[in-house]
């Protein structure tokens, strides 16, 4: 069953298409094959019984004329009025076995009759390439062989009846296939929009189709209003939070720069500037830039200017350079953790870009201490510290800075991955975006 799954297809289209169509043309071969069978195997029967009737007299008359030179007169005549070639005594070409084609279903079905209706019946040839009935029969005279043109004892092939049926079943196919079509052409649009949302990018969407696909397209639309409504009031009240947060720490940072400069005053100004990190960390992680709107952005220039104003550099760049759809502020912001991050414990620190099909990939490797591979996941969750060996977030932060970045990624359809740099041996983090 598992090497059957990867020949079948993937998508909704052509699944549904499948199921529509093996069982039709299966019902079709089964019940035209058994009908065209039947039906031209019994008129076949029917014919040839007819025909072993005359052969049946002939082998009569014959017997009553009782030489072969009288049978010649009398008979001979008697059997071409019938459509018979008889040839007394019987030709070297004469049949000594029977011979059917192997797919030959109404050659059979004339050996069949005529042996069970003829008596006397030495062999029966129905390969003849003109379509002629070639038979050995045993008389009073001696072997007399006969020639019987097949047509006689055997229906004419159903070349109409196939044609028809080919052209109809063809017909309803594609009749069905644009019932399917417009049947599905909703659900494909539902899934476009839900993932562009993911994407961060909000599409026009009309709900369309059955009833079924209606209501779960207007379930998408209250749903994606429904976030929209709440990152948009999240974001109104934050805003607000941070100017009620920021009006105390200026008026404190004010009054400590009146106040004569000493060592506690210092430690105290210190506290406030570390505050005042914490809150713009904090907002930076529940906003996530996600009131931007996205457009197309120039990759290559925006993590150029990133690594010329963090000292990095940029390594490579692979694939085809192109604009991506993307919110820009929202990158710069994710693209800058991760070097700033990298900055803290490593000396040198490269980017680099690989536009893939579907993706971009942004790479940032340093030659620091890197990330223990069991602890890599637990690095990405918000407000975690590691030991001191790697804390992504030493000096003052609360452990968001990785989880900014990978926030911005899935709001991208994407997903920030860790891992060890290969070129570098300290931490590779790979920052990847849907295109």
């Amino acid at each position: 069953m598992a090497s059957l799954k990867r020949f079948l297809p993937r998508g909704l289209y052509w699944r549904a298409a499948l199921i529509l169509i093996v069982p039709i043309v299966t019902i079709q071969l089964v019940v035209s094959t058994e009908f065209i069978r039947r039906h031209y195997e019994r008129v076949t029967q029917q014919l040839t019984e007819g025909v072993a009737l005359e052969l049946v007299l002939l082998q009569q008359e014959i017997a009553a004329a009782g030489s072969v030179e009288a049978a010649r007169a009398v008979v001979v005549p008697l059997a071409q009025s019938l459509e018979i070639m008889l040839t007394l005594p019987a030709g070297p070409d004469a049949p000594v076995e029977d011979r059917v084609g192997f797919l030959d279903l109404s050659g059979r079905a004339i050996v069949d009759t005529l042996r069970a209706e003829v008596p006397g019946l030495v062999a029966v040839d129905v390969t003849d390439e003109e379509r002629v009935v070639n038979l050995r029969l045993d008389t009073a005279v001696g072997p007399v062989q006969a020639q019987i043109v097949r047509r006689r004892m055997a229906a004419t092939n159903p070349h109409q009846l196939l044609v028809l049926m080919i052209f109809t079943s063809l017909l309803m196919t594609a009749v069905a296939f644009v019932f399917l079509r417009n049947q599905l052409r909703p659900i494909t649009k539902l899934a476009k929009a839900a993932e562009d949302f993911g994407k961060g990018r909000t599409v026009p969407y009309r709900p369309r189709g059955a009833l079924e696909v209606r209501a779960a397209g207007r379930a998408f639309l209250d749903m994606r209003e429904r976030i929209e409504r709440q990152i948009e009031q999240r974001t109104l009240m934050l805003s607000g939070v941070s100017h009620d947060l920021r009006t105390p720490l200026t008026r404190l940072r004010l009054g400590l720069a009146m106040l004569p400069e000493d060592e506690e005053v210092a430690d105290l100004q210190a506290d406030v500037a570390q505050m005042e990190r914490m809150v713009d960390e904090f907002l930076a992680f529940v906003r996530g830039d996600a009131m931007e709107g996205t457009e197309p952005t120039d990759a290559v220039a925006l993590v150029q200017g990133i690594a010329e104003r963090a000292g990095a550099v940029l390594a490579e760049v692979r694939g085809t350079p192109a604009l991506v759809q993307m919110r820009p502020q929202a990158v710069t912001r994710a693209v800058e953790n991760l070097v700033s991050n990298a900055r803290r414990f490593g000396r040198r620190v490269e980017i680099g870009l690989w536009f893939r099909e579907g993706s971009l990939w942004i790479t940032v490797e340093d030659d620091g201490p890197g990330i223990p591979p069991e602890k890599r996941d637990e690095a990405l969750r918000p407000f975690t510290r590691l030991d001191a060996s790697r804390d992504p977030n030493q000096g003052g932060g609360v452990g968001l800075g990785l989880s900014i970045a990978s926030d911005i990624a899935l709001s991208h359809g994407g997903a920030l991955r860790l891992g060890q740099s290969a070129r570098l041996g300290g931490l590779k983090a790979e920052l990847t975006l849907a295109r």
